[in-house]
């Protein structure tokens, strides 16, 4: 059947789209009409999802758009919701037809899982859990500091708390936190109504609570909330001495007799002091990666040269902007967009890295057959992402590169602190949902989330002396973005991050042999379980503290390779 271009589409109304499904629900399955059924499904799958994409995209990059936000919410309230329902009946025809095609045997299992947990009551539930997050956005997006005559957004903020001189960095950062705190009611009032709609969700899936909802949700089949938990217990073993130890050599560097919030990014992450600026323009950050990529794996050079030549790339921080950097993907064109908010700082090349392992996933799957098969498991996804800030790490001094040898060194000194110290703030965020969804009558108290962050920081992150700012350390919670709009989604990043520090082991051995791996494993979308997907990109999906020690051991020994200098 022949489907409309993306433009027309998403000019559509629900009663335009509707007899698209219809048609494709109306059809005899049998061995000569499967292919079609599933080609033509996955050609309206990939409309969906594309305007979906696009709609989203155009209310981040610019959230004062108020065109822009009618048509996303329009589009989550009247054209969604019945997408889904009509998306479901076709699963349900799928599963009952007892066809398997071959490469569809995990993606199957994903629907099943899907179709398993859908209800149609959730619909509007959904669309609701949606808007709230978007006006999350919009709250986080508004948020401006007045700074020496300048209006700075708050991650421009973060950029000029990279000043050497300390009083200035402390005066900075209790500005950004007065600022942020200006929001606590708001976002308290938010979180109890996100709590309700969640609540209703899971009650509607028959479920014990929103955590097995959302586990089953995200079609996590190859682990479960255990091993979650296991793994943060790992990291508190194994971790949380090695980030004291940076701490403690930070505080050394400092100079000081504690490190304080306003001593680190983000609240949690060493920084360079004085502040190495990387780039000028957004021109120049797509020229030097690209150069980069191009040293690396002409493969993936070729790919960030295409998403250059066809504006698939919004890198530059502006008021109005929505938060954070994603990579989304337009479906039915097979090609990605990066977002990000660069200010001109180191952290934003490596920004660039880890977005750019998300847009190459999105070319390499992108041959085969059906939109089903696309999807891997996110903690795989994040592999992807993950393990190319890794790898590109080495190039940053190279012909074409950002740094100097010793700023080089500094920023991969930097990067790699990062990582470790990342595991442990990790563990806080995760830890936290656990908490909140088996808690969720508690949890619906933003006091009680309060108090229950300020206890999982001092577990995790002891290194850090909030003295006097109990206020801003309780309610860290709110200024995390994956809490408020992608629920669970967080300890991925953690699992993911251990299986790229392997293909990063695996490097040093044999730089060629690794990225073959990678690249294979890329390719193969969702098509293989996550242990697979792992395995094939020469990485274990591990929960443990033997495996995390013997990533932990690599990270702490290249660090000492490092001169003092660095």
């Amino acid at each position: 059947m022949k489907y409309p271009p993306i433009d027309t589409f998403m000019s559509w109304d629900w009663p335009e789209i509707k007899p698209l499904y219809e048609d494709l629900q109306t059809r005899d399955l049998d061995d000569s009409s499967l292919e079609a059924f599933l080609t033509d499904w996955s050609s309206l799958r990939k409309l969906v999802d594309e305007t979906y994409a696009r709609l989203q995209l155009a209310n981040a990059q610019d959230t004062t758009d108020q065109q822009a936000e009618d048509r996303y919410h329009t589009f989550l309230e009247a054209v969604y919701p019945p997408s889904e329902s009509a998306d479901q009946l076709l699963k349900e025809k799928l599963l009952s037809s007892g066809y398997c095609p071959l490469g569809m045997e995990v993606p199957l299992q994903k629907m099943q899982a899907e179709s398993d947990l859908f209800r149609e009551e959730n619909l509007p539930l959904m669309t609701r859990e949606r808007v709230l997050g978007s006006e999350y956005n919009k709250i986080l997006g508004s948020q401006t500091v007045d700074w020496q005559g300048e209006e700075l957004t708050l991650v421009k903020v973060r950029s000029e708390l990279r000043n050497p001189d300390r009083e200035i960095r402390k005066k900075l950062w209790t500005l950004l936190a007065e600022r942020q705190l200006q929001d606590r009611e708001a976002i308290n009032e938010l979180w109890t109504n996100l709590m309700g709609v969640r609540e209703k969700i899971a009650r509607n899936a028959a479920k014990p609570d929103y955590r097995a909802y959302r586990w089953q949700q995200m079609t996590r089949l190859d682990y479960q909330p255990d091993d979650s938990l296991h793994f943060l217990e790992a990291i508190h073993q194994v971790v949380v001495p090695a980030a004291s130890r940076i701490y403690r050599r930070y505080q050394e560097q400092l100079d000081v007799s504690t490190v304080r919030p306003w001593d680190l990014l983000d609240n949690r992450t060493t920084f360079n002091l004085p502040a190495i600026q990387a780039f000028e323009s957004e021109e120049e950050l797509i020229q030097r990666v690209g150069a980069i990529f191009n040293q690396l794996d002409p493969r993936l050079g070729e790919y960030f040269s295409i998403m250059q030549e066809e504006n698939l790339l919004d890198l530059t921080n502006r008021k109005g902007k929505g938060p954070g950097a994603f990579c989304t993907s337009f479906a039915t064109r097979g090609r990605p967009f990066i977002f990000m908010n660069a200010v001109g700082s180191s952290t934003d090349v490596r920004t660039l890295f880890h977005e750019s392992g998300h847009a190459f996933h999105v070319f390499e799957r992108s041959d085969l057959p059906y939109h089903h098969q696309w999807r891997p498991g996110m903690e795989f996804a994040e592999v992807a992402s993950t393990a190319m800030e890794l790898l590109a790490a080495p190039y940053l001094e190279t012909e074409g590169g950002f740094f100097s040898p010793q700023d080089a060194e500094r920023v991969r000194k930097r990067h790699l602190e990062s990582k470790l110290l990342f595991w442990p703030y990790m563990a806080v965020v995760v830890d936290f949902q656990h908490w909140v969804y088996e808690n969720h009558q508690q949890a619906s108290n933003p006091e009680a989330c309060d108090q229950k962050w300020s206890y999982l920081i001092d577990r995790y992150l002891p290194g850090i002396d909030w003295t006097g700012l109990e206020d801003v350390k309780e309610t860290g919670w709110q200024r995390k973005l994956h809490i408020h709009r992608y629920p669970f989604y967080y300890v991925e990043y953690g699992l993911s991050l251990l299986g790229a520090v392997q293909i990063w082991a695996n490097s040093l051995e044999d730089q060629g042999a690794a990225l073959r791996k990678y690249r294979q494993a890329l390719a193969l979308g969702g098509t293989a379980s996550l242990p697979e997907l792992f395995s094939v990109a020469g990485a274990r999906l591990a929960f443990d503290a033997e495996t995390l020690g013997e990533g932990v051991e690599l990270m702490e020994r290249t660090l000492e390779q490092f001169t003092e200098t660095g």
